[in-house]
């Protein structure tokens, strides 16, 4: 029986183990915290269970509008934090299930390299000889070199989760997907929020037109969003943070005063503990560097997931780790990246997959877009949003997909439609054929579709 080594128990990791296990392997898992890395415990859940109780807050107190009368809606914030515990309490234990009943052995504690396949673990005697090792390590938030950034009321992601009571006002540094929902989510339950990107335009990897209805969205919230702004320093007085800097183009200089601050500049591969040299493992500016396969320089070692991958997305390391156990396991497969959904879980929901607009005529001479907006949407005008579209990116000639954008109600949900469409390369007809139920915020791609290949004008 084949014997693997999973090092990280993250969304990416512990697939890796099942699926290793699945195929017969006997798999010891490590994780040097709680079971479900980041994402469970520090990330994408705990954020998006704040974020869900934001959303029906804001519905509660707009309820007026549709019927509906709620006196004195307020925010328990404590129980809003207990709820969040609860959650991750609940899908952590799962994950420790899936663990006893395929029977991995799970290790607490820290792993590094000590010799080509030879792994130590803090707190054990033992010396892990394993046929073959999945690193799945995943990142850290990244702390870049800004003056004062230790200072009182300056936090990262992982610790803003754990605010014991709302700011008045908050400053956030960092306009991508991580700032833009914290910016969503502390505006929505009154927080007054500043938003301070680097780059010229927030959410740079999304579509430029949709990211653009989003502003207008965070604009009506009361949220100020200063682009082309770079951060000096952070300075912290009587309970308040003072943030310096100065715009880049015409080299103003700018003060901000929040009560918190919230860096969120993005992550970095968390690869220094495992002293990879030993193990022959070659990285890049500390991504473990990895083929189609997820196999490492080294002979039997594979990485995925935010340390290796060119995507830090949960579900990608999670299909990274199946791809990697089952070559292990003597199935030849290969990881694709062209049909990646990616989610923003403001209000309304913002979700991607394929090209931009712009990436596709850039690299297509016959990509074209088309644009169906939701407002004569059945399901959008009963949920109370008739402002949004979804944008099919496709070559006019052969009718491919390069892309699907969408900011509307449930778009992190509808999303899938457009992968499994790209995944299976069907084209604009082919999705047009589909029949989508009434009412619903579905099928608004089937009208999109049906747009895209001349079958309906509007």
């Amino acid at each position: 029986m084949k014997k693997v080594l999973v090092i990280g128990g993250g969304p990416g990791g512990y697939v890796a183990a099942v699926r290793a296990a699945e195929l017969g392997a006997e798999v010891m898992l490590v994780e040097k915290r709680e079971l479900g890395g980041t994402c469970l415990n520090r990330g994408c859940i705990p954020t998006k269970v704040l974020l869900h109780t934001a959303e029906l807050y804001q519905e509660a107190k707009d309820g007026a509008a549709i019927g509906l009368k709620a006196d004195n809606v307020a925010v328990d914030w404590a129980k809003v934090q207990a709820h969040k515990a609860e959650v991750v309490s609940g899908l952590n234990q799962g994950v420790a299930y899936l663990m006893r009943t395929n029977g991995i052995r799970v290790l607490q504690g820290e792993a590094w390299f000590t010799g080509k396949k030879e792994v130590r673990v803090s707190g054990c005697d033992e010396l892990l000889k394993p046929d073959a090792v999945i690193i799945a390590s995943g990142s850290e938030p990244s702390k870049p070199p800004i003056s004062g950034i230790d200072s009182p009321g300056v936090m990262n992601s992982d610790g803003i989760l754990s605010l014991e009571k709302l700011p008045a006002s908050l400053a956030i540094v960092g306009g991508g997907v991580i700032g833009m929902e914290f910016a969503m989510l502390f505006s929505t339950l009154g927080v007054k929020v500043t938003v301070i990107e680097a780059m010229p335009e927030i959410l740079p990897n999304f579509d430029t037109e949709l990211v653009g209805m989003l502003k207008r969205v965070f604009k009506k919230q009361s949220v100020d969003i200063m682009t082309s702004c770079q951060v000096a320093s952070f300075s912290s007085q009587n309970g308040m943070v003072t943030v310096r800097g100065s715009e880049k183009q015409s080299g103003k200089a700018f003060s901000i005063q929040a009560e918190k601050v919230l860096v969120c500049v993005g992550r970095r591969p968390l690869t220094a503990p495992l002293k990879l040299e030993n193990a022959g493992v070659a990285c890049e500016r500390g991504r473990i560097v990895v083929n189609e396969r997820m196999q490492t320089s080294a002979a039997d070692i594979y990485a995925i997931g935010d340390c290796a991958s060119k995507i830090m997305l949960a579900h990608v390391a999670s299909k990274e780790g199946r791809i990697a156990a089952e070559n292990i396991m003597g199935i030849p497969a290969v990881m694709k990246y062209n049909a990646v959904p990616s989610c923003l879980y403001t209000s309304p929901e913002v979700s991607s997959v394929g090209l931009t607009e712009v990436q596709a005529k850039e690299q297509h001479k016959d990509a074209v877009a088309v644009k169906y907006s939701l407002a004569g949407n059945g399901k959008s005008r009963i949920v109370g949003d008739r402002s949004g579209v979804i944008k099919i990116v496709f070559d006019q000639k052969t009718g491919e997909v390069f892309g699907i954008h969408m900011l509307c109600p449930y778009a992190t949900e509808l999303i899938m439609e457009a992968v499994t469409a790209m995944t299976n390369e069907v084209p604009v007809d082919g999705i047009a054929e589909a029949i989508h139920a009434h009412p619903t915020v579905a099928e608004a791609m089937g009208d999109a579709a049906l747009m895209a290949s001349n079958q309906l004008k509007i």
